[in-house]
């Protein structure tokens, strides 16, 4: 790269930067961080948990998005350094050196960016995931098992913390339906690019013919909202039944019915709830889910009844397929939505799913 190019990246860089800083407001992000530390040093923070894991977020996500950007502006401004030296010295090993930490930093602004750009109502919200197979008995289950590590894998490596609220084992491997609470800022923002179903393409384990299996799994994305979000539940609406939970529980599992699962009867919603071990608190746990998913359904059908007024076509719609992983006869996983591929499908499998939500997200903004 010359000299002359390395001047141009930089002054582009420079200006990404500056238009950063006028979109993210500092001074008010600041000022939202001093109110919210100040929140937590009252004596009855802790009283009411859920909002003081609330308030906990929140703080975590302004610091993150404020922190992330004063290390890019040093970083940007220690690179001009190194560019000043370059061109006195003429150091090929110093140029090349500098190069890289432009591509690194060009990388960094752009992951920077795309955070930025998460500015729906719920993008900062914690997430709900739901994993449901399709027809296919223990090949779709197993599918579903595996779809459930790679989504743990990507929310661990995102530091985000994974919860799981109901799990129903398969008969004879995987699983027959899971939902996960994923908690932390902008895991609804960035899961939402999941929602719909996922397939599957392999040489089945579990066919001694050792023939071609395709699985399908559905993938439900909500937001966990908060409490200030109006629903409005009749009770005579809703069914709830109680069962005994099978998770992991140690002593209490299967020793009383404390699980609940809720169905909405208008819509035919059903949620379940098993990681509380009192039923009360599964109840609100389920309540709360409840909530989401008709909040989900409410916007989902807003959106279609614009789409219909614009003449669009669904993107995704319930059966839908939005990416298909494929272990033979060659190895890709690819979205159908972006048309972005991946050769690397055991990456893809431990997590690494990154470059699809990225480009789904961008695509959206566009």
């Amino acid at each position: 790269m010359e000299l002359v190019e390395i001047k141009h990246e930089l002054s582009a860089m420079e200006k990404r930067i500056q238009d950063f800083r006028g979109s993210l407001d500092l001074d008010n992000k600041e000022a939202r961080i001093a109110v919210l530390e100040e929140q937590m040093t009252s004596p009855d923070f802790w009283d009411d948990q859920n909002n003081a894991q609330t308030v906990i977020n929140e703080a975590n996500g302004l610091k993150d998005v404020v922190n992330e950007f004063h290390e890019l502006n040093e970083t940007y401004e220690n690179l001009e350094v190194s560019y000043e030296l370059v061109k006195e010295e003429e150091d090929a090993d110093l140029q090349s050196e500098l190069e890289n930490e432009l591509k690194e930093l060009s990388k960094q602004l752009s992951d920077f960016e795309l955070t930025l750009l998460l500015s729906e109502p719920h993008d900062k919200n914690n997430a709900i995931l739901e994993l449901h197979p399709g027809a296919g008995g223990t090949e779709s289950q197993d599918w579903a098992s595996m779809l459930l590590r790679m989504y743990t894998r990507w929310a661990e490596n995102k530091g985000y913390k994974v919860e799981t609220l109901d799990y129903l084992p398969g008969d004879e491997a995987g699983v027959k339906s899971v939902t996960l609470a994923i908690k932390g800022h902008n895991a609804y923002g960035y899961l939402k690019a999941e929602k719909g179903v996922h397939r599957l393409v392999r040489i089945s384990p579990f066919d001694s013919s050792g023939r071609r299996h395709t699985s399908f799994v559905s993938c439900e994305i909500m937001p966990e909202l908060s409490d200030d979000i109006e629903i409005e539940l009749k009770p005579d609406e809703i069914k709830v039944d109680t069962y005994r939970a099978s998770g992991a529980g140690g002593q209490h599992v299967n020793t009383t019915d404390s699980a609940v699962r809720m169905t909405h009867i208008p819509t035919n919603t059903v949620v379940s709830c098993q990681t509380e071990r009192s039923q009360i608190k599964n109840r609100d746990r389920a309540m709360k889910m409840l909530k989401a998913k008709l909040y989900q359904r409410r916007i989902e059908e807003q959106q279609a009844e614009l789409n219909e007024i614009r003449g669009e076509q669904k993107e995704i719609g319930w059966g839908s397929q939005i990416r298909s992983y494929v272990f033979h006869p060659y190895s890709m996983a690819k979205d159908h939505r972006t048309n972005v591929e991946v050769g690397n499908i055991n990456g893809v499998m431990d997590g690494d799913i990154d470059p699809f939500i990225d480009a789904y997200l961008r695509s959206k903004i566009k």
